[in-house]
């Protein structure tokens, strides 16, 4: 499911503690890590995140990537500036790259993605490795920092 085929309702600015703990996010770091920084609880940041993800729209269960997606592709927070210029991807390359940042699901992502599931690890392995992203999250965060995820504050909605 991607951002415009979901919900038409218009997205909840965060408050401005969701906002901070929205940064976090963007720059990467984990709930116990954002618990760590802040002197929040990890709980009370999980219960944040299952806030944010609400103002978003996204389902209960999406992946890290997805939000931070969703909170650059609304505006909500700011892109960090790439520490390194983008790699040259290759068409199938973006194609993955967009399907990591809307989809949660590894049988979502694949299809998104126009891969057999069984090659899909293979491929965000490899992705990640041209790339120089630690994981999933940071490669969305590196993208946006790039401009290969643009911000698309006219779509709405959740992604899976």
């Amino acid at each position: 499911m991607t951002l415009s085929e979901t919900t038409s309702a218009p997205i909840t600015p965060l408050t401005p503690t969701l906002l901070r703990v929205a940064q976090h996010l963007a720059c990467g770091l984990a709930p116990k890590e954002i618990g760590t920084q802040t002197g929040l609880s990890t709980e009370t940041v999980r219960q944040y995140m299952r806030d944010i993800r609400e103002s978003l729209h996204c389902p209960p269960r999406c992946k890290l990537p997805v939000i931070v997606h969703r909170l650059f592709a609304t505006q909500q927070v700011a892109v960090p500036t790439a520490d390194r210029p983008a790699p040259q991807l290759r068409p199938e390359d973006l194609l993955l790259l967009r399907a990591v940042a809307e989809h949660s699901d590894p049988r979502g992502i694949a299809l998104a993605a126009k891969l057999a599931p069984a090659d899909l690890r293979a491929a965000l392995d490899q992705l990640l490795a041209d790339t120089g992203a630690k994981d999933s999250t940071q490669l969305v965060i590196l993208a946006h920092g790039w401009n290969l995820l643009p911000a698309e504050p006219t779509r709405v909605g959740a992604s899976q």
